[in-house]
């Protein structure tokens, strides 16, 4: 296969979802790498593109100058031609028109954006959409366990402001954020000790709903979590109503995350549901929550799946506890090694894994050099 002809991935292997199409974009753009994806969500009810999925289509082509073909709602074939490596930092605005989750089209540019050829000036983005979006993370997980643990194991540093929440079906939330580019390449992750809880935060929310299913959904948490065995002094959840001016829409929801002392974040959420008791929403994420803590990973089963193109592209090996291994995160896996050379080891045991990447040192090029002018030469303008 020529470099300029497309390698091609079928959409429908392993999980067979938008993750895969996610992944394999943003790592088409960030090496230069021209793909085709066939069956594009081809284990989803309907499957295809959704208006989430082409918004970050545009966002990646636009990001690398890429031609795009097939980028249509409904589409399952898309083919992408990135023309450059990601440019100097610019601003860039995603906009799915709907509820789409604002985490994900997050996803798919931020390994772009990291490596743009500026190593100085931030990129800036404009994302609108639902930040609290069903079969996603909350833009709280994103700001409270995303963020916390890539600066942290990765040395990046992006920044995130909630300007406005947007809740299904309307959508209308809007989120800005900043991200420094990196000149060199990301550091190899060894977190293979959880450490012991040190405490237990969280959020716990309603908009254009009363306060009190907040307080509820606060209060059936910290029980559950108490009955799991953490100490009700090492848990701050926070209950609160969301201004008119500051949502659209109305929704409710909940997410908690734990920090250990060996630097670790697993998180646990749920979405408040028409018909479902607060309480029980709050219940529900508390058991995610201890049931992400019982198998003593380092990660919890979001975060699994999603570290595993920062593993690719740090220099040398990483190592990383998992609890069991996700159908995600195994998707992720093969998406990454037909595109790259990372190179991925997995020892599987009862309850848990061990993820052990050998990376590829991914850095940015650089940038051609401005001409300079030799003394003595006339420049001569036509």
């Amino acid at each position: 296969m020529s470099s300029d002809e497309p390698l091609e991935i079928d959409g429908s292997t392993l999980e067979g979802g938008g993750q895969l199409l996610r992944i394999a974009v943003g790592l088409s753009a960030l090496l230069s790498k021209p793909i085709t994806i066939n069956n594009i969500r081809a284990k989803r009810n309907p499957p295809g593109l959704k208006f989430q999925h082409a918004a970050g289509l545009r966002l990646v082509a636009d990001i690398c100058s890429a031609r795009l073909e097939g980028n249509t709602t409904g589409s399952r074939t898309i083919t992408l031609h990135p023309q450059v490596a990601p440019q100097a930092s610019l601003a860039y605005t995603a906009d799915p028109g709907t509820a789409g989750s604002i985490a994900l089209l997050l996803q798919v540019s931020l390994p772009c954006l990291i490596f743009s050829s500026s190593s100085t000036s931030p990129s800036s983005l404009t994302l609108r959409g639902g930040t609290n979006a069903s079969h996603s993370p909350q833009i709280d997980y994103t700001q409270n366990v995303f963020l916390p643990f890539i600066q942290k194991h990765f040395g990046l540093e992006p920044t995130l402001q909630v300007v406005k929440r947007g809740y299904y079906p309307r959508g209308g939330g809007q989120v800005h954020v900043s991200i420094p580019p990196v000149a060199g390449p990301l550091p190899s992750v060894t977190l293979t000790d959880r450490g012991e809880i040190k405490r237990v935060y969280g959020k716990s929310y309603v908009a254009g709903l009363p306060k009190s299913l907040a307080d509820a959904m606060r209060t059936a948490a910290i029980d559950t979590l108490v009955e799991s065995g953490i100490k009700e002094n090492r848990i701050k959840i926070e209950s609160l109503r969301e201004k008119p001016s500051d949502a659209v829409g109305s929704g409710s929801g909940i997410v908690l995350w734990a920090e250990t002392y060996e630097g670790c974040i697993l998180g646990g959420s749920a979405l408040g549901r028409k018909g479902t008791d607060a309480a029980h929403v709050g219940r529900e994420a508390a058991r995610e929550l201890a049931s992400n803590l019982d198998h003593g990973g380092c990660v919890d089963e979001y975060m699994q799946d999603q570290m595993i193109i920062f593993l690719a592209l740090a220099q040398g090996k990483s190592r990383v506890k998992t609890g069991p291994l996700t159908l995600h995160t195994r998707t992720v896996i093969w998406v990454v090694e037909q595109l790259s050379a990372a190179k991925f080891r997995l020892e599987e045991a009862e309850g848990g894994a061990v993820v052990e990447c050998d990376g590829i040192g991914y850095v940015p090029p650089v940038p051609p050099a401005p001409p300079t002018h030799v003394p003595g030469e006339t420049s001569i303008s036509t």
